[in-house]
């Protein structure tokens, strides 16, 4: 299987960008990250960069695609605390995390907070990751719907982050994906996808010749749905995988 991907990370109309993105493929395996730095807290773009570039440190080193997104969202955690109390910042520095790795047969998905994985195959929108949020609880308890959650009132409210102390592991990790044919993912923070739909992603998907005019498309819907509105940081890793 081969991977291609697409990246970008965009400030919207904040005058910071919180975001963060990597991207590396290293002969059978692959690294991306997209990170989204907590506003509110201050210091966002510093923990989004510092936890981004620890993946991608620890990439470089890794030899089991499958042990690293155990291994290293604990190692990643634990850098920004240390970074924290370095610039007397505790109470500072937070951001989400998803992570996609690949080696040549799986493809491993670990997030924690916000920022949303993506799985798609043949066309067709297959599984995302569950937001750490209000909302996202609100729909798995049956008290608001899915389509509910780019619009509620809480939907800024972040249950779990990197940068707070853990009692217990704060990110999850989704099943393993045999990598096959016509698959792609979406890494995306949530400036990006509350402003386009699942529906959209795949028609442009169906559309697109490659990864990057299928990112381009849905970069171009959001900038369209943003406006007259407050945009947030959007950013967005965009990965194929084919013969």
């Amino acid at each position: 299987m081969q991977l291609t991907y697409a990246m970008l990370t965009n400030v919207g109309s904040r005058s910071v960008n919180e975001d963060s993105a990597r991207a590396q493929i290293v002969g059978d395996k692959a690294c991306f990250v997209v990170c989204d730095g907590l506003g509110g807290h201050g210091m966002g773009d510093i923990a989004s960069s510092l936890v981004a570039d620890v993946f991608m440190q620890n990439f470089n080193e890794t030899i089991d695609a499958g042990t690293f997104l155990e291994d290293v969202f604990p190692v990643a955690q634990d850098a920004l605390i240390e970074e924290q109390k370095r610039c007397g910042a505790q109470k500072k520095m937070k951001t989400t995390a998803v992570v996609l790795v690949a080696d040549e047969k799986y493809a491993y998905i670990g997030h924690v907070g916000d920022s949303r994985g993506y799985y798609f195959r043949r066309g067709r929108y297959k599984s995302r990751t569950k937001d750490h949020s209000i909302p996202q609880m609100l729909v798995l308890s049956r008290e608001i719907k899915e389509s509910e959650i780019r619009n509620h009132p809480d939907r800024n409210i972040v249950l779990r982050v990197m940068g707070v102390e853990w009692e217990d592991p704060q990110y999850e990790l989704e099943k393993p994906i045999p990598l096959k044919n016509k698959q792609a993912f979406l890494l995306c923070s949530d400036g990006f996808w509350e402003l386009i739909e699942e529906k959209q992603m795949c028609q442009l998907l169906k559309k697109a010749k490659n990864v990057q005019e299928w990112l381009d498309g849905m970069k171009n819907i959001v900038i369209n749905n943003g406006v007259g509105r407050e945009m947030d940081n959007f950013t967005a890793v965009a990965v194929w995988c084919s013969k």
